[in-house]
């Protein structure tokens, strides 16, 4: 039987960086279909994991990134999203959810064979995450109004690329039954 979770990647994040000047507007236009989504799995009690960058920080933990972020000057794209007291953590380093972090054991130990990702960047961390998915042999969903993109041009791409090559799902939001 599938089980499936929900992971959120990197929408615990301050946005000082180069390039979310160019992130901030997709950001925006997908938060309302995240939001949906975290509440439908909660509601349904599907595992809702976060899958964030530490931004060098190593001493930190999800608590110190959560805090950041609330602190930060877009603290209104981060508190609509925050883990809640059931919600899994783990931080990452690098572009995928998978590299150098306990995600697939944790996956492993609760029984997980789909994932359902949405959060940012759609051409990066999501793409890299859902090709270790794949290669996981874990199911993959992409919502595409709930993931976020610097170039929509090359999150068309990426999108196709999950649904061609990875098998992966890419419905709406309101499409995807949990």
């Amino acid at each position: 039987m599938e089980k499936t979770a929900v992971i959120v990647i990197d929408m615990i994040n301050t946005y000082d960086h180069k390039d979310a000047e160019l992130l901030l507007p997709a950001v925006h236009t997908a938060l309302p279909a995240m939001v949906d989504l975290l509440d439908r799995a909660r509601r349904n009690d599907v595992p809702v994991i976060y899958a964030n960058d530490n931004f060098g920080q190593w001493r930190s933990h999800h608590g110190e990134l959560v805090e950041t972020a609330l602190a930060g000057p877009h603290a209104d794209l981060v508190r609509p999203l925050s883990p809640d007291k059931d919600s899994l953590f783990v931080v990452k380093a690098r572009h995928s959810i998978f590299y150098e972090t306990p995600l697939s054991y944790l996956l492993r130990e609760q029984g997980i064979t789909h994932v359902v990702l949405c959060g940012q960047v759609t051409e990066q961390c999501v793409l890299y995450s859902a090709l270790d998915a794949h290669i996981r042999h874990i199911q993959v969903t992409v919502p595409r109004d709930a993931v976020a993109h610097m170039h929509e041009d090359l999150a068309d791409a990426a999108l196709r690329m999950m649904q061609r090559n990875m098998d992966a799902h890419v419905p709406l939001t309101r499409e995807l039954e949990l």
